[in-house]
């Protein structure tokens, strides 16, 4: 295995942990702008139901291939910064999770990961035309503190990344999970505005610049677009408005102090990197 520089592993799924591919597209949009290459494969045979998550084939003619659903791990070696990226994307497995959890965790401890973060999307009674929420927890108590999350208190079904991360947990990684909020009535894909949110959620989380490339300007784009779908449905603007008002009551934590000194935190390292 090739020597890396002190590594941070961060993994999205398709599917339930992924509404809007929100958080796949943050690992999509990382690959891209580091020219991430591929790392480490898993065999897709072991953990998915081809029934209910189809291979898909490809190409002209005699080129036509058929692609698996395979788990990949990508590294990444950013030019700023003294730290090496791992990025895993995959389906959300059909069989066998605790299995699939140690052996992303075995590699990631033979790679020398010391922590981990996994990211999340949800659908939610969230406003599009307000920032979107990301919250995060940690079981870890020395990335709680530095991040001021806490341990998650939710009770109910799980994902995969719940997994991996009580596996990554339990083998001594540090390991904190970031989710955005998806406005459910623009669920369809992709949604940029909280892709992009999550990718300064996971700035602050790890604490170095991560390249924003053109995600600022595709979240405007989305925005403009969903003004423009409210505004020509009168039920629709009404029910955005009442959550509105529901969320400015409410002292939404984005407009908060901290939010705001994040926020400057960001800009300060992405002035460092020319962005």
């Amino acid at each position: 295995m090739a020597s890396l520089r002190r590594p941070w592993l961060v993994a999205a799924f398709e599917g339930w942990n992924d509404a809007a591919d929100a958080a796949t597209g943050t690992i999509d949009h990382l690959i891209e702008e580091w020219d991430a290459q591929e790392f480490a494969e898993f065999d897709a045979e072991d953990f998915y139901d081809f029934q209910e998550t189809r291979p898909v084939v490809r190409g002209e003619d005699e080129e036509r291939r058929i692609f698996w659903p395979t788990p990949t791990i990508y590294l990444a070696r950013p030019p700023h910064g003294n730290r090496d990226v791992l990025l895993l994307r995959a389906i959300e497995p059909n069989y066998r999770w605790r299995t699939f959890s140690r052996h992303i965790v075995d590699l990631a401890v033979r790679a020398g990961v010391s922590e981990l973060v996994c990211l999340g999307a949800l659908l939610a009674d969230a406003p599009h035309s307000r920032p979107v929420p990301v919250t995060g927890s940690t079981d870890d108590p020395a990335m709680g503190r530095r991040l001021s999350l806490q341990a998650s208190r939710y009770n109910g079904p799980i994902g995969i990344t719940t997994v991996l991360a009580d596996t990554a947990q339990a083998a001594g990684i540090a390991s904190a999970s970031l989710w955005a909020a998806v406005p459910h009535y623009l669920a369809d894909p992709p949604c940029p505005k909280a892709t992009f949110a999550l990718l300064g959620a996971l700035e602050d989380a790890v604490g170095q610049p991560l390249p924003e490339g053109s995600l600022s300007e595709l979240a405007a784009a989305w925005q403009r677009g969903a003004d423009d779908v409210t505004s020509q449905d009168e039920e629709l603007a009404e029910y955005v408005q009442a959550l509105e008002q529901e969320r400015d009551s409410a002292g939404a934590p984005e407009a908060s102090g901290e939010s705001i000194a994040r926020e400057f935190e960001r800009y300060l390292r992405r002035r460092d990197l020319g962005q």
